[in-house]
């Protein structure tokens, strides 16, 4: 929905903490979620690590809602199932997001939000959009054979089905 991005936002800046570079983590340098390849090709630019590190919640906002949000579809999704699809499409792709709700609202997954795929999620419950896709996420989280992130990873599909849901009834 419009109107849950601000809400969604403030939810996934708390999901992607401060700045981290972990040698684990292929992104390098990050602050916000925000990589810095990411912040290099949104301000068509070169970066510092230190550029990185003084992001604020303000600068890096309206990245999200142009590379993610939008790109998601976000405006024309039910709240709650919004904040999930936002929250994977940052965590793993937009193109991997869609997919992912295609799969929960039994769509073909080709990755395009089109027609059919509105459809069937105009046709679903909202609580069980939320349910389905948490399971397609934490199921990806776990082809990845990923020992290192894999705990957290499913802390945070935990996290995010929570907030979710409370964003379904209150909606």
């Amino acid at each position: 929905m419009i109107e849950n991005f601000n809400k969604s936002f403030a939810l996934l800046i708390k999901s992607e903490g401060g700045f981290v570079q972990d040698p684990h983590d292929s992104g390098g340098a990050t602050n916000l979620g925000v990589t810095i390849a990411t912040w290099k090709a949104y301000v068509n630019r070169p970066v510092s690590v230190q550029e990185i590190k003084d992001l604020t919640p303000v600068m890096v906002k309206p990245l999200y809602k142009q590379n993610y949000w939008n790109p998601a579809g976000c405006d024309i999704l039910p709240s709650g199932v919004d904040y999930v699809v936002f929250d994977f499409a940052v965590n793993a792709g937009v193109k991997r997001a869609i997919k992912c709700l295609q799969k929960a609202v039994g769509a073909d997954a080709d990755g395009i939000l089109g027609s059919i795929t509105q459809a069937l999620i105009r046709q679903s419950n909202p609580m069980d959009v939320v349910e389905h896709f948490t399971e397609e996420k934490i199921a990806f989280y776990k082809s990845l054979n990923n020992p290192y992130f894999e705990k957290g990873w499913l802390a945070r599909a935990d996290t995010v089905e929570s907030n979710a849901e409370q964003m379904v009834q209150n909606a």
